[in-house]
């Protein structure tokens, strides 16, 4: 009888390997997203002090959004493996906010503020978990933590007509600006899980200034929302924050300063790429 050839069972085809481990498994790409986003604060605080003359501030939203003049803000992010740069750009024009005004605490009355705030955040970051996505597997996760530096931007106006406590019922007409912007050293953490391939919970927080511009130097973000794919790449974000800054020239006589203190809902839509 003649041997019969043995047929070889045919090669295995490899299992394809899915986009998300092809982009962990390689250190080496990059990526990219942006940030499109509206704060809305619900209640904004502060009191702005120009060469000892002081003006507090106190608005709910339907006062902000009446007064306010312009507002531009967004978030961008670039990575190559995991490292990468991110930043953070908001500027607003709020006018005719109305005060109550003190001068050294022999007048109180009432008043007008202008007032144009920036903030330009630009930080180092390095990312732990997976890549960003608007899409994941539930328990995917994130934490990123950044170091780097914030551009603070003040230009405050204070028109003030005060009536003395006393029987002469004295009225004084004041007017002062104050405008500076300096540099902050800044540290922050932002961190994501996702609750369902589309639903994902993230938060974050930073703190910059520490007293290195001013007798008083600081301020800080925190934020905690969630965010819903409505694409394949791209988010729709829905978070609280709050946002304080608080700085003082340290002026032994006449000092000039502010403080700013907001909280409300921020909406946002980011894009993956």
């Amino acid at each position: 009888m003649e041997a019969q050839p043995i047929e070889e069972a045919p090669a295995e085809s490899p299992m394809p390997v899915p986009e998300e481990a092809r982009i962990e498994a390689d250190p080496k790409v990059w990526a990219s997203t942006v940030e499109l986003y509206g704060f809305l604060p619900i209640r904004l605080t502060g009191t702005t002090t120009i060469r000892g003359f002081s003006a507090d501030t106190d608005l709910d939203l339907g006062d902000l959004i009446s007064r306010l003049q312009s507002a531009t803000s967004a978030r961008g992010s670039v990575e190559y493996g995991r490292i990468g740069l991110l930043t953070d750009l908001s500027y607003a024009r709020v006018g005719d906010q109305t005060t109550r005004t003190t001068s050294r605490g022999r007048f109180t009355g009432q008043g007008s503020l202008t007032a144009i705030q920036g903030m330009y955040d630009l930080a180092l970051r390095y990312r732990f978990g997976a890549p960003e996505s608007a899409i994941g597997k539930p328990g995917a996760y994130s934490v990123i933590p950044y170091a780097g530096i914030r551009l603070l931007q003040a230009n405050l106006d204070v028109s003030a007509q005060v009536r003395g406590n006393g029987d002469r019922g004295l009225r004084v007409e004041r007017e002062g600006s104050f405008g500076r912007t300096w540099v902050q050293p800044l540290v922050g953490t932002q961190a994501t899980v996702f609750l369902s391939p589309k639903l994902r919970a993230f938060a974050r927080a930073d703190l910059g200034g520490w007293g290195l511009s001013g007798a008083r130097d600081l301020s800080g973000n925190a934020q905690v929302g969630l965010g819903y794919a409505v694409g394949n790449n791209t988010d729709l974000n829905v978070s609280w924050r709050y946002l304080g800054i608080d700085y003082d020239n340290g002026a032994s006589s006449r000092a000039s300063g502010y403080t700013s203190y907001q909280n409300g809902v921020e909406v946002g839509l980011k894009f993956f790429f």
